[in-house]
C-alpha cells in the first residue's frame, strides 16, 4: 500500500465533499486541518460511529492513525507548511497507551480545574503554532470537557514571480463600477493558464507557484455556476479527471470563463498572458457538527453512551468540533492557517449544550474559488471561495 497517495486521495476526497456544501459567501476552509483528528477518532470508535468516521475518512479505521501519520509527514516534510497536534486532558479520564502512542510525541498537555487558565494557554498554542494568524482555539472550555484534540495547520509561501498592486474599475459583471483591489502579473508562460471542460461546465484555472512546493490554482466558472460545483470541479481538474487545454493552444474568442484571446501587434515578440486578479484576505469559523454527514460525527455525538473504546475506559463523545481558518492571497505571496478542535465530554449523562458560535464568513471579474496545493503530494491544503472584491474605500475629501 502506498501510504501516502492512498491517503491523500482521502483527505482531498473530504475536503471535496465538505467544499459542496459552499453557500456562495467568501470562505476559507481546510480539509487537510481535519482529517488527520478524525483518522485517529476513527481508529478508537467502535460500533455505528467508528463505520461513520471511517466512511467520513475514507480508510480503513484499524489505520487510520498510520494513513493519518504519512499526512502529517507530508506537511512535515515542506518548507512551507508548519502543522502541530495538540491533546489535552483530565487528570481523571485514564487513557489507554496504545491510542497515545498512536500520536505524535511530546503533544499531552493536561486541563486543569481552572477552565480560564486552561482556555489562555490553548488560545496561546493556538497562536503560537499558526505564527499569530488565529489567536485562539476554536473551541470554548467548560468544565464538562475532558479531551481536546486539536491541529494547527499553517501554510506560507512566496510566489516565484510576484504580482503588482494596482486598483482596477470593472466594467462588466457583478462587480461593475467598484473600484477595486488588483493584483496584475504579465507572463509569456502561457500554459498558468488552462480550460477545462467539466461536467459543470467549462472551467479557467490558474496556477500561481509558490515557494516550499506551494501552488494555488484559481478556479474561475461562469456566474451560473453554484460555488460549490466551480471548487468540486476544480479538484477534479487538478486530479487530471478532466481534460484541461493550456491557454497557448487554445482558439481566438472567449474559450473561458473571464479569458479573452485575440491576436494583436506588439513592439516584443512572444505570446504573453495577462493577469488580473483581486487580491483577498478572507477568514471563517466553521462548526464541523453542522455538517456530521461530510465529518463522520453523527453517531459520536450521541451523549448517552460513549464510542470511543480505544481511547479510554470511561466512555467519551463528541460536543465539540470547530474550524477557525483564515487566507490571504496579495501581490507578494499567500498565506493560510487553520485550527481545528475536537472536544469529548463523559457520555451517559446529559450535559449542558455545547457552546455554540454563529459562523463568521466573510463575504476573478466574478466570484471565484481557489485552492492551495502542496505541489508533490497534491495534497489539497486549503480551499476557498471569493464572493466579494475588496473595494478602495471613497475619498473622504470629495
Amino acid at each position: 500500500m502506498n501510504w501516502q497517495h492512498d491517503s491523500v486521495a482521502a483527505a482531498n476526497a473530504l475536503t471535496t465533499r465538505w467544499v459542496k456544501n459552499c453557500s456562495g459567501e467568501s470562505v476559507v476552509m481546510a480539509g487537510a486541518g481535519a482529517w488527520p483528528l478524525l483518522a485517529h477518532l476513527a481508529s478508537a470508535a467502535e460500533g455505528r460511529g467508528r463505520a461513520e468516521l471511517q466512511e467520513a475518512v475514507g480508510t480503513d479505521a484499524a489505520t487510520a492513525s498510520q494513513a493519518a501519520r504519512a499526512v502529517l509527514s507530508i506537511m512535515d516534510g515542506s518548507t512551507a507548511i508548519r502543522s502541530a497536534l495538540g491533546l489535552w486532558t483530565r487528570p481523571n479520564l485514564p487513557l489507554h497507551p496504545a491510542w497515545i502512542t498512536t500520536l505524535p510525541a511530546g503533544m499531552h498537555g493536561e486541563l486543569t480545574a481552572d477552565t480560564t487558565a486552561d482556555q489562555l494557554r490553548l488560545d496561546a498554542w493556538a497562536k503560537e503554532q499558526t505564527g499569530g494568524l488565529i489567536p485562539d482555539m476554536p473551541l470554548q472550555l467548560t468544565d464538562h470537557v475532558l479531551l481536546v484534540l486539536a491541529m494547527a495547520l499553517t501554510v506560507r509561501t512566496t510566489w516565484l514571480r510576484p504580482f503588482t498592486d494596482g486598483i482596477d474599475l470593472f466594467e462588466t459583471g457583478p462587480w461593475a463600477g467598484l473600484e477595486i483591489h488588483v493584483l496584475r502579473r504579465r507572463t509569456r508562460i502561457l500554459d498558468r493558464a488552462r480550460v477545462a471542460d467539466t461536467p459543470a461546465g467549462p472551467l479557467t484555472v490558474l496556477r500561481v507557484m509558490g515557494t516550499g512546493g506551494i501552488d494555488v490554482h484559481l478556479v474561475l466558472g461562469d456566474e451560473s455556476m453554484k460555488p460549490g460545483h466551480v471548487l468540486t470541479a476544480g479538484i477534479d481538474v487538478l486530479a487530471g479527471r478532466h481534460p484541461a487545454t493550456p491557454a497557448g493552444l487554445l482558439p481566438a474568442g472567449s474559450p473561458g470563463p473571464g479569458m479573452t484571446v485575440r491576436h494583436v501587434r506588439d513592439h516584443a515578440p512572444g505570446d504573453v498572458l495577462n493577469v488580473t486578479v483581486p487580491r483577498f484576505t478572507v477568514t471563517s469559523t466553521h462548526d464541523l457538527l453542522d455538517l456530521p454527514e461530510v465529518f463522520g460525527l453523527a453517531t459520536v455525538t450521541d451523549v448517552t453512551r460513549g464510542h470511543f473504546p480505544g481511547i479510554s475506559a470511561l466512555p467519551l463523545a463528541v460536543t465539540h468540533a470547530r474550524q477557525n481558518a483564515i487566507a490571504s492571497f496579495q501581490a507578494t505571496g499567500f498565506e493560510a492557517a487553520a485550527i481545528t478542535a475536537l472536544g469529548a465530554v463523559a457520555a451517559g449523562i446529559a450535559p449542558p449544550p455545547p457552546y455554540r458560535v454563529r459562523r463568521i464568513d466573510l463575504d476573478f471579474s466574478h466570484p471565484f474559488g481557489f485552492l492551495t496545493v502542496d505541489r508533490r503530494s497534491r495534497l489539497i491544503l486549503t480551499a476557498g471561495w471569493i464572493a466579494e472584491p475588496e473595494i478602495q474605500p471613497e475619498d473622504p475629501g470629495n
